[in-house]
C-alpha cells in the first residue's frame, strides 16, 4: 500500500514536471487600436500625428499610413490623443468626398498633391513600427499634417467654402 501511494505521488510529481517544461510560450497580443492619434499640436497649425497603413510591402504601408494621416485629417478628425489636439474635419460638408472625387482620386494619387501637406520632421529612430500580418504589413508612423497650408489650400481651389 505504501509503495503504490509512493508511485502515485512520484508520477504526479513527473508529470507536473514535465509540464512546467514546456518550451513553447503562448504570446499575448493586445489589441492594437488603428485610429489616427494626435501626438501634438504646433504653434504654426500643424498637428502631430501617429498613423497606420497597411500594405503588402512596407514602403506600401508607409505610403498608406501618410494617405491615412491626410485622409483622417480631411474627413474624420483626430480626436484622439492629447487633450489640446481636438483637429476637427477640414470638410464638414456632407458627402464631400464624394462630391469631390476626381479632385481627391489625384490629390491621393500615389506621389500626389497630399505629399505637400505632410512633413517627417518629427520623425526619430523607434518612431515607426511594422508588423507582418496575415495580409502583408501593419506599419505605424509619426507624421506632421499642416493643417492651415491643407485649409488654404482647399479654399483656394474652390473645395473649402
Amino acid at each position: 500500500m505504501k509503495t503504490i501511494t509512493l508511485k502515485i505521488a512520484l508520477f504526479a510529481l513527473l508529470a507536473v514536471g514535465l509540464a512546467s517544461c514546456n518550451n513553447t510560450k503562448k504570446g499575448v497580443v493586445a489589441y492594437q487600436n488603428m485610429e489616427t492619434v494626435c501626438l501634438g499640436s504646433e504653434l504654426d497649425g500643424s498637428y502631430t500625428v501617429r498613423a497606420w497603413g497597411t500594405g503588402r510591402y512596407l514602403g506600401d504601408a508607409k505610403e498608406q499610413a501618410k494617405k491615412n494621416a491626410v485622409y483622417d485629417c480631411l474627413f474624420k478628425g483626430i480626436l484622439r490623443g492629447q487633450g489640446d489636439c481636438e483637429a476637427r474635419p477640414i470638410m464638414t460638408e456632407v458627402n464631400a468626398r464624394e462630391k469631390y472625387q476626381a479632385y481627391f482620386d489625384s490629390f491621393f494619387a500615389d506621389g500626389g498633391d497630399y505629399l505637400k501637406y505632410i512633413s517627417m520632421k518629427d520623425r526619430r529612430p523607434g518612431s515607426w513600427t511594422h508588423a507582418r500580418m496575415k495580409g502583408g504589413i501593419t506599419c505605424s508612423m509619426v507624421i506632421r499634417v499642416d493643417y492651415a497650408k491643407l485649409r488654404s489650400q482647399l479654399r483656394e481651389d474652390g473645395i473649402l467654402k
